[in-house]
């Protein structure tokens, strides 16, 4: 499903060159859940904003279903964004007083899908993580940090894509919250889903079934963690 081969980013400002990224290569296959785990400094933010389609690599292939994505104009970005990846960020981003199923429906209509079908559809990745049908109708500033990252995680199913891509899901959350909704990363990873995790925490890397970790712009390791 993503195949990165040799990729690099090196960024240019007026007085040098900054070589964030030098030479990453990996596979992940369809159906895994990877962590990519780093220190500060180590370019898995750049990694992430690659695999997101947000940046692209200044050389190298990044290979998703099949399509060379660093090749792609800005449009077309946009649309790999729009149909084959979905984001949950450490900060929500979410509409405050907006329902629960209204965020979560936010993304079909801006593709004009109608409204009954978006509904159901937002109701279904609602109830795929973990949210209860009582809170469909509150909005997100009634919720606590654990249900918003729920209605963050629905609101990257909704558009069905081939690619879950959580940056720091847990970082804004205390211990047992966050517990819950690796729980909730668990349970998409046993019903098929594809979930790459960019974390800094090992304990929280340790939940996927595999650990990238990445350094000074390089793969220093990849293992399948102990539990898989």
């Amino acid at each position: 499903m993503i195949e990165l081969q040799k990729i690099t980013k090196t960024y240019v400002n007026s007085e040098q060159s900054v070589p964030v990224l030098k030479g990453i290569s990996f596979k992940i296959e369809n159906g895994e859940y990877v962590a990519i785990m780093g220190p500060s400094g180590s370019g898995k933010s750049t990694l992430m904003n690659i695999l997101g389609a947000l940046d692209t690599p200044t050389s190298g292939k990044y290979i998703l279903d099949n399509q060379d994505v660093a090749q792609l104009s800005a449009n077309e970005l946009a649309r790999i964004r729009k149909g084959k990846i979905g984001f949950v960020f450490q900060a929500f981003n979410l509409l405050p007083r907006t329902t629960v199923l209204r965020n979560v429906a936010l993304p079909l209509m801006y593709a004009e899908v109608p409204k009954k079908e978006r509904n159901l559809r937002a109701e279904k990745a609602l109830l795929s993580a973990g949210m209860d049908r009582e809170r469909f109708s509150h909005t997100s500033n009634q919720l606590s940090g654990g249900q918003m990252q729920r209605v963050a995680i629905a609101r990257a199913l909704v558009n069905d894509p081939s690619l879950i891509l959580a940056d720091e899901p847990t970082g804004n959350l205390d211990t047992k919250t966050g517990e819950i909704v690796l729980e909730t990363f668990r349970a998409l990873h046993e019903a098929g889903h594809t979930i790459v995790l960019i974390t800094h925490e090992k304990d929280v890397a340790e939940h996927a079934k595999r650990i990238i970790t990445i350094r000074d712009g390089l793969v220093l390791s990849d293992n399948v963690t102990i539990h898989a």
